[in-house]
Order: structure tokens, then C-alpha cells, then sequence
């Protein structure tokens, strides 16, 4: 599906100990949940467990590479608001002006930096658990519709929806309108 000779962002959101008590004792593994993305609107996460740290991150690397999820990115930031959740976490995230940067947590920044947004403000509420902060800033980011989309829903134009180009567009044409009528 993607490509291996691709330049991928990968994050390591969580590492952790986690312990299973079995009848001859107990069993230690890792747990990695690590995001990847492209940097150009592609973004996934995965977790895995392993034995060793390595070994955990590379299975959940994988993993993130295939679930990958296209983000409607337009200059560097999203295109409206939108709310994300996973289990008991909450994301709220909300587009930025150049020069604002990432405005986030740990989890929810990581996302962002591996799907190529620059400028964000982002809140989470509810569990501030690693990983389902990342899978509802995932969901959220999924959420996200592009210009092309709501266009097409609303019957109107694209041009529509660029409002400071569409405006000057307009006055422009009624400039031209008011001079044919004045020469004639």
C-alpha cells in the first residue's frame, strides 16, 4: 500500500511496562504505541507488545504505516473545527493562523507533527490516556472535510467558500458590469 522508500515521521507516544500474572509467576512485556504519518496528510497509530523495546516499537510502527488515515491539510493547519473522541478521552481541535504553532499534549502534538499540521489549537478532556488521546485526535483529523466536499453538499461553489478571493472576484466583476454600462 506505501511505499518503504517513503521519508516517514515516527513518534513514540507511550512505553510501558505491563506485567501478567500467570500460576508460575509473573510476565513481563513492553507495550509501544508509536504514530507515524508522511508529513503530507497521512497518519496512523499503532501498538503493539513485546518482549524487548525494540521489538515492540517495530511491531507498532508497522502497524501505524498500515492504518493509515488521509488528513485534509490546507496550508498547514485544518480547515474548521472538529471534536474527536476514542473510549473516555476527548479532542477538540480548532485551525490557527500561520506562526501559531502546535498548541497541544504529548499525544495529540505527535499526531499533528506526523500528519504535516503546523499551526493548531487543540484541548483534550476526559482520560488523558496516551493512546486514546492519539486514536481521538486520529478520529477528529479523519473527521476533517475538505473545501471540495462541502461545496459539493451546500450546491455552491468552491469559490464560494474562499471568501476574501470570492468577495474580491465579485466586486471585480461589478466594476467591469458598472463600466460596460457607462460606456454604452
Amino acid at each position: 500500500m506505501f511505499d518503504t522508500s517513503e521519508t516517514f515521521v515516527e513518534k513514540v507516544v507511550e512505553l510501558k511496562r505491563v506485567i501478567k500474572v500467570v500460576k508460575g509467576g509473573k510476565r513481563l512485556k513492553l507495550y509501544a504505541c508509536v504514530v507515524a504519518g508522511d508529513g503530507e496528510g497521512n497518519v496512523g497509530v499503532g501498538h503493539a507488545k513485546s518482549s524487548e523495546v525494540a521489538a515492540a516499537i517495530k511491531k507498532a510502527t508497522v502497524i501505524a504505516k498500515k492504518n493509515m488515515t488521509k488528513v485534509d491539510v490546507t496550508e498547514g493547519t485544518i480547515l474548521h473545527p472538529v471534536k474527536g473522541k476514542f473510549s473516555a478521552s476527548h479532542v477538540i481541535l480548532k485551525p490557527a493562523l500561520t506562526g501559531t504553532g502546535i498548541i497541544a499534549s504529548g499525544p495529540v502534538r505527535a499526531v499533528c507533527e506526523a500528519a504535516g499540521i503546523k499551526n493548531i489549537l487543540t484541548k483534550s478532556l476526559g482520560s488523558n490516556n496516551p493512546t486514546n488521546l492519539a486514536r481521538a485526535t486520529v478520529n477528529a483529523l479523519a473527521s476533517v472535510r475538505s473545501v471540495a466536499v462541502v461545496a459539493e453538499m451546500r450546491n455552491k461553489p468552491v469559490e464560494y467558500f474562499m471568501r476574501k478571493k470570492y468577495e474580491k472576484d465579485k466586486s471585480d466583476t461589478q466594476e467591469e458590469s458598472d463600466q460596460q454600462d457607462k460606456e454604452t
